[in-house]
């Protein structure tokens, strides 16, 4: 069964996915064993083939939505902790900037590796992230800016979080089309990634730090 979970989030194909699942839960398999054996590793081999420049983003989109239908399925089933996330997540754009399609796939990647995600959607103000951390309590912020004009409110967000006292206890990772590592660095992120499967990858990391 691990090989056919494994073509069809592959092939993107969410009827095939969720008739899986079905299968899949029917036969009295565990949710930890589906989505640890069976989706996971199949949304890793996704990322590999991203990375490899094998898959493009709306295969890698299609493989997501695939994912996302099955843990539909799922998520009602899950009891306790028989399921283990990989840590809470909250996302947003900055302020000012409209850009929703790779922040989007940055939360669906994320989603699949185990991560439990809050969007917060975009042209998020800074006193927003700062409320969302403090309510939320996740692991990781993820910022995403995709206009030159909009990353210095990426700085703003994160200084708002030290002025709320909040900036040791969250990891936060920038992304976008015009940031680099030394941009991150220099506004005091603990992360930077380039796209969404370096997203996934990165906060992978940085939860285990």
């Amino acid at each position: 069964m691990k090989a056919a979970f494994h073509e069809k989030i592959l092939a993107g194909d969410r009827e095939g996915i969720e008739a899986l699942t079905k299968e899949a839960v029917g036969k009295g398999t565990s949710v930890a064993k589906i989505i640890n054996e069976y989706l996971m590793p199949a949304m890793e081999e996704v990322g590999r083939q991203y990375e490899e420049g094998e898959m493009f983003i709306p295969e890698m989109l299609m493989a997501a939505h695939a994912m996302q239908a099955g843990m539909a399925i799922l998520k009602p089933l899950i009891v306790g902790d028989e399921v283990k996330t990989a840590g809470g997540v909250v996302i947003g754009t900055v302020q000012g900037d409209l850009h929703d399609i790779g922040k989007s796939l940055v939360g669906m990647m994320l989603e699949s590796a185990g991560f439990e995600v809050h969007d917060l959607g975009t042209d998020v103000a800074p006193a927003r992230f700062v409320a969302a951390v403090r309510d939320e309590k996740p692991a990781i912020l993820g910022l995403s800016a995709m206009l030159t004009t909009t990353m210095p409110n990426m700085k703003a967000t994160i200084d708002a979080l030290k002025e709320a006292g909040l900036r040791e206890k969250v990891l936060v990772l920038v992304g976008g089309a015009p940031l680099t590592s030394e941009f991150a660095s220099s506004i005091g992120a603990d992360g930077y990634a380039e796209d969404a499967s370096s997203a996934m990858q990165r906060a992978k990391a940085l939860a285990r730090s």
